[in-house]
């Protein structure tokens, strides 16, 4: 066994947080609302998509594909900011969007389906 050290780097003269480096500035609203709103707007048309082309027995795999997309989509999006702060809440915000519009379209699609059969 050696009496040497690992390897660490050293310290720098104002802890840790600042060895970091600069602080980013926050995240623009419109850029928070346009990396949110843009899987949203997907959401939207899948759904939209979906109940005019689908067939009605294929809505329920077409929506939960569309919700698979939903969330790549989602996850580039807000790794498209390039923001660490509130990228939890940002992709939280986006998954509940676009769950919650396409889970109104799978209500809507099941009375649809329901009725004309």
């Amino acid at each position: 066994m050696s009496d040497e050290t690992p390897d660490t780097p050293p310290m720098h003269a104002m802890g840790p947080a600042a060895a970091a480096g600069p602080v980013q500035p926050p995240l623009p609203r419109w850029a928070t609302l346009t990396s949110i709103g843009s899987v949203w707007v997907v959401s939207l048309v899948l759904g939209i998509l979906i109940g005019t082309v689908a067939h009605p027995s294929e809505y329920a795999s077409w929506l939960s594909l569309a919700l698979g997309v939903s969330v790549l989509l989602g996850f580039v999006a807000q790794l498209a900011t390039q923001q660490k702060d509130g990228f939890i809440d940002r992709l939280a915000v986006t998954f509940a969007g676009s769950f919650a519009i396409l889970g109104l379209f799978g209500g809507i699609l099941a009375l649809v389906s329901a009725g004309a059969g």
